[in-house]
């Protein structure tokens, strides 16, 4: 929220799968995973193919289920946390194979 950002609804469900954090800055909407995993790089890598799949559907979902998001471009973000470091926010992450960290 400090960098603009306002949040629309943490822990949506849907038939295409739970959006850990919805948030909506200008014209963009980002569907965000949080990953927890020992260290923080673990957790940048813990979103697979299937998975960054079923987030693009949701947010789809999304997307079709508020009209008054319309015109809003969506992408998939990610918070990698680990414990005793920053949380590491990764916008507009591509499936794995796509140049994914």
């Amino acid at each position: 929220m400090l960098h603009g950002w306002q949040i629309l609804g943490f822990r949506l469900k849907s038939r295409a799968g739970e959006i850990d954090i919805l948030a909506r800055r200008g014209t963009i909407l980002a569907v965000v995973e949080v990953k927890r995993r020992a260290t923080i790089e673990a957790a940048m890598g813990a979103i697979g193919a299937e998975q960054h799949a079923r987030l693009l559907a949701a947010g789809r979902a999304v997307l079709r289920g508020r009209p008054s998001l319309a015109g809003h471009q969506l992408r998939i973000d990610m918070v990698a946390l680990a414990p005793k470091r920053f949380p590491r926010h990764l916008s507009a992450i591509s499936p794995p194979g796509d140049g994914f960290p």
